[in-house]
C-alpha cells in the first residue's frame, strides 16, 4: 500500500527539494513584506494597512464634520473588506493614526482613550470612536476624480485605491518606520508649511540641489518638540545620503526659588520617548546613586509635560547636571534616518530628501493631468446632454407630440432632431417637472461656462508652463492651511547647534566629603568620616599582629594610587572605600595584587601633579601622576625593575621643588638638581646614586635654598633643619658623602 502512494502521489501535491521550495517561498514571503506591507510609498507615505484604513473610513463618511462611529466598526469594515490580517494589528495602526504626540499631523480624530505620552494603551475598539482630519481630507482630495488607480480587493468583490493623490507631503511631514525583510525605514516628521516651500521651489527648479532644499527645509518637525541640537553640516549630510541620524534633546529651563535654591523643570521630552519610562529611568539613575548630584524627580505634568529635577545641593552648576543627564538618559536620544522607500515603480530604494520630495512632486503632476482629463471628459458628456436640452427646448411642442403618438419616439427623435442615442435617451427620461428648467438663456449660459472651462483645461493640458502654476497655486493654498502661523503647522522643534554633553568630572558626581584614609601594614583598608586626628590611639585600632602601614586625609572625590614593589600602579576610588568601622577590607579585594608582592606606597593623586619613583638599587624617574592612574583593578605598569631589584620610593613633587635627594643604606647622602631626571611615563629610569654595598635607602625631593629638616628623636618633637647642603650636592650618579650630625639612624627622610 505504502508503495502505491509513493509510486502515485495524490494530485496537487508536488514533489520538489527541500531546499529550493523553502527558498522560493520565503523569497515570496519577503518580496510582499517590502513591497506590500512594511515600506511606505514615497507618493503618500502610506503602508497598505493606513490606506484601507483611511478609505474605509472615507466610504463610512466620517468626514470631519460628520459624527464619531466606534472603531470596531471601522475595523470590522477594514478586515472584512480590505486588509485580511488581525484585528489588534489594524486597531493599533489606527490608534498611532490618531495620536498628536505620535503624528506630527494626525489623519484620524479619536474620541477616547487613544493612549498617551506616559506609554499607556489606548482603550479596547469598543470603546473608541473615531473620524478622519481635515489632513486626511487633503490627502485622499482627488479620488473621485480619477487621480490614481483603483484595483480590486483581496477578495475581488470591492476595488480600492493604489495610492492616495491628495497634495499634502504625507511622507515627509508625519514620517514613517518600518521593519521588512533584509531592510528597513525610518523617516522622521517635518513641517509641512516649509515642506510645499521646497515643493513650489522644486516646481519651477527641478534641477535645485540638496543645498536648496536645506534652505526651505531646516531640519525635522517633532510632534514632542524638543531641540534638535546637530550641526548643520551633519544634517545636509544626513538629508544628502537619506542615511543619518539627529540628536535631539529635551527643552529645559531652570527655575529659580527664595533663598538661592533652583529646579530645573523640562517641558519637552524627546520624540518616540515614552514619559512614564523616562522617569523610571532617571529615578534609577537617583537610586544606584549614578549620578549622585541629583537628589529627586516629580512630574507634575497635566494636559503639558512638566517634570521637575531637583538637585542636591543648590551649589550644583545645572549645565553639569543635565549634561549627566543628556549623557546617562533618554533625556538625549538620536533619532535615525533611513529614507527606504517604495519608488513609483515600487521598488525599495534609500533616497535623498531632495529626491524623495521630487518623486511627490512629480507624482503631483501626475495627479493634475488625470483630474483635468477626468474633467474634460465630465465636460464633454454634460456638454452632449445640454445640446439635447436646447433642441429639446426650441422644438419643445413637436417633441410632446413625439412622444405622445410614437410607439418608438426614441428613433424618431434620433431621426428628425439628429440627436445621439445618449442625447435622445435624456430626453426622454426627464420628468414633467423639469420642463420649468428648460430655459433657453440658462441652458445657453451653462453651455457657455463648460465651453470656456472645457477649453481652459484643453490649454493646461497642453502647456508645461501652466501645469506648474496651476500646481503651484494649489501647493499655496495646502501651504496656507498649514503655515507657521496656524496652531497645527507652527514648527516645534527648535534647531539650535550644541555641543555633545561633556564628559562628567568625578567631582561633580559625588559629594565632596573630607575622609581619614588608613592601610594597615597587613593591607586592610578604611575610610573615617571627617578629618580625624591620626596620631591618637583610638584611631589607629588594627586586628592582634597588624599596625599601621599609611595614613592620611582625603576626600571623597580624590582618586588614590596604591604602588606595588613589582613596580605597577592600582588607582582606588576614595567613595568607594570600606567605611570606618571595624578594621575594614583587605585591600586585595578590589585590585589584581598578590599577597606576596608587598605595598609600597598610598596617596591621592590630588596631591601633586608629578611623581619621583625609584627602585631599590638607586635607579628612578620623574613621571606625571596623570600617567599612572589605571583604568582597571589588574593595574599599570609603571616601573620596570631590574632583576632582583624592586619599587622602593614614590614620593609627591611639589611644585618648587629643585633638587632630588638620595640616601643609600650605606649612610651615604647626595643632592642634585631635578633638571638632569628624566620625565618618563614607564621604564628603568637612569642612576640617582652609586653603591659599592648595599642599595637606595630613600629618596625625596626639596627647595635647596629650605635646606633639610628631620624629626628628631626622644619623642622631643623637635625638628633638625640642615641649611646649607652645598657640601652633599653632587653630579646624578655620584655615591655622595655621609650625611650631617643627627640624621635618622634608619637612613630615612
Amino acid at each position: 500500500m505504502a508503495s502505491d502512494l509513493s509510486d502515485n502521489p495524490p494530485i496537487g501535491i508536488l514533489d520538489a527539494p527541500f531546499d529550493s521550495a523553502l527558498s522560493e517561498r520565503y523569497l515570496v514571503y519577503a518580496l510582499s513584506t517590502i513591497t506590500a506591507r512594511s515600506l511606505p510609498d514615497v507618493r503618500d507615505g502610506l503602508k497598505p494597512v493606513h490606506r484601507r484604513l483611511l478609505w474605509a473610513m472615507r466610504l463610512l463618511k466620517l468626514d470631519p464634520a460628520s459624527g464619531y462611529k466606534k472603531c470596531a466598526r471601522v475595523v470590522g469594515d477594514v478586515i472584512g473588506k480590505y486588509h485580511p490580517h488581525g484585528d489588534q494589528s489594524v486597531y493599533d495602526a489606527m490608534v498611532r493614526l490618531a495620536q498628536d504626540f505620535a503624528l506630527r499631523y494626525p489623519l484620524v480624530d479619536g474620541q477616547g482613550n487613544f493612549g498617551n505620552i506616559d506609554g499607556d494603551n489606548a482603550a479596547a475598539y469598543r470603546y473608541t470612536e473615531a473620524r478622519l482630519t481635515q489632513v486626511a481630507i487633503d490627502l485622499m482630495d482627488g479620488l473621485d476624480e480619477d487621480a490614481t488607480e483603483f484595483r480590486p480587493t483581496y477578495n475581488g468583490e470591492e476595488q480600492e485605491p493604489e495610492l492616495f493623490p491628495g497634495a499634502f507631503p504625507n511622507l515627509l511631514a508625519n514620517g514613517a518606520s518600518g521593519i521588512a525583510v533584509g531592510m528597513a525605514t525610518s523617516v522622521p516628521p517635518h513641517n509641512a508649511a516649509e515642506l510645499m516651500d521646497a515643493a513650489i521651489m522644486l516646481v519651477d527648479r527641478p534641477d535645485a540641489d540638496d543645498a536648496a532644499i536645506l534652505e526651505h527645509v531646516r531640519g525635522p518637525d517633532f510632534p514632542t518638540g524638543g531641540l534638535l541640537v546637530d550641526a548643520p553640516a551633519i544634517i545636509a549630510e544626513a538629508y544628502a545620503t537619506g542615511r543619518g541620524a539627529f540628536r535631539v534633546r529635551a527643552r529645559w529651563t531652570v527655575e529659580r526659588e527664595k533663598g538661592g535654591a533652583w529646579t530645573i523643570v523640562v517641558t519637552e521630552i524627546p520624540y518616540g520617548v515614552q514619559k512614564g519610562k523616562l522617569i523610571e529611568q532617571i529615578a534609577g539613575l537617583i537610586n544606584d546613586r549614578k549620578l549622585p548630584i541629583l537628589a529627586d524627580i516629580r512630574d507634575e505634568s497635566d494636559a503639558v509635560i512638566r517634570l521637575v529635577l531637583e538637585p542636591r545641593s543648590r551649589t550644583v552648576d545645572p549645565q553639569v547636571m543635565m549634561d549627566g543627564l543628556f549623557r546617562l538618559s533618554d533625556l538625549e536620544t538620536r533619532v535615525p534616518l533611513n529614507l527606504n522607500v517604495l519608488d513609483k515603480e515600487r521598488t525599495p530604494r534609500v533616497m535623498s530628501l531632495r529626491a524623495a520630495l521630487a518623486a511627490w512632486v512629480e507624482h503631483q503632476f501626475v495627479v493634475l493631468r488625470r483630474r483635468t482629463e477626468h474633467r474634460l471628459g465630465k465636460i464633454a458628456d454634460r456638454l452632449e446632454l445640454v445640446g439635447g436640452y436646447i433642441i429639446a427646448f426650441l422644438n419643445l411642442d413637436r417633441v410632446i407630440e413625439i412622444i405622445r403618438t410614437e410607439d418608438e419616439p426614441k428613433a424618431v427623435m434620433i431621426a428628425e432632431f439628429q440627436l445621439t442615442d445618449r442625447q435622445a435617451e435624456a430626453i426622454l427620461n426627464m420628468r414633467l417637472r423639469s420642463l420649468r428648467r428648460l430655459e433657453e438663456m440658462e441652458l445657453k449660459r451653462e453651455q457657455a461656462a463648460l465651453e470656456k472651462e472645457q477649453a481652459t483645461l484643453t490649454a493646461l493640458l497642453a502647456s508645461e508652463g501652466k501645469q506648474r502654476t496651476r500646481l503651484k497655486a494649489d501647493f499655496r493654498k495646502v501651504r496656507d492651511r498649514y503655515g507657521p502661523e496656524t496652531a497645527l503647522g507652527a514648527r516645534r522643534t527648535t534647531i539650535e547647534e550644541q555641543a555633545a554633553a561633556r564628559d562628567i568630572p568625578l567631582e561633580a558626581m559625588i559629594e565632596r566629603e573630607p575622609i581619614s584614609v588608613i592601610l594597615s601594614a597587613r593591607g586592610w583598608i578604611r575610610a573615617m568620616k571627617g578629618h580625624v586626628d591620626l596620631s591618637a590611639p583610638e584611631t589607629l585600632k588594627f586586628k592582634e599582629g597588624d599596625g599601621p602601614a599609611f595614613a592620611f586625609h582625603a576626600h571623597t572625590t580624590d582618586k588614590l594610587l596604591l604602588a606595588a614593589a613589582n613596580g605597577r600602579f592600582f588607582t582606588l576610588a576614595a567613595d568607594k572605600l570600606p567605611g570606618g568601622r571595624g578594621f575594614g577590607e583587605p585591600v586585595r579585594a578590589s585590585i589584581d595584587l598578590d599577597g606576596s608582592v608587598p605595598i609600597v606606597a598610598l596617596l591621592s593623586a590630588a596631591r601633586a601633579r608629578r611623581l619621583l619613583v625609584a627602585a631599590d638599587d638607586g635607579r628612578g624617574f620623574i613621571v606625571p601622576s596623570t600617567e599612572v592612574i589605571a583604568e582597571t583593578r589588574k593595574g599599570k605598569t609603571v616601573v620596570s625593575p631590574r632583576a632582583g631589584a624592586k619599587l622602593a620610593v614614590v614620593y609627591p613633587v611639589a611644585e618648587h621643588d629643585d633638587f632630588v635627594a638620595v640616601i643609600g643604606d650605606n649612610r651615604k647622602l647626595a643632592l642634585f638638581p631635578i633638571a638632569d631626571l628624566p620625565e618618563m611615563t614607564r621604564g628603568q629610569g637612569v642612576q640617582l646614586q652609586r653603591y659599592r654595598d648595599g642599595g637606595l635607602a630613600d629618596a625625596r625631593t626639596l627647595v635647596f635654598a629650605d635646606g633639610l629638616s628631620w624629626a628628631m628623636g626622644g619623642g622631643s618633637g623637635r625638628t633638625r633643619v640642615e641649611q646649607d647642603l652645598s657640601q652633599w650636592r653632587t653630579a646624578r650618579g655620584a655615591a655622595g658623602r655621609m650625611p650631617p650630625n643627627g640624621f635618622p639612624r634608619d637612613n630615612r627622610f
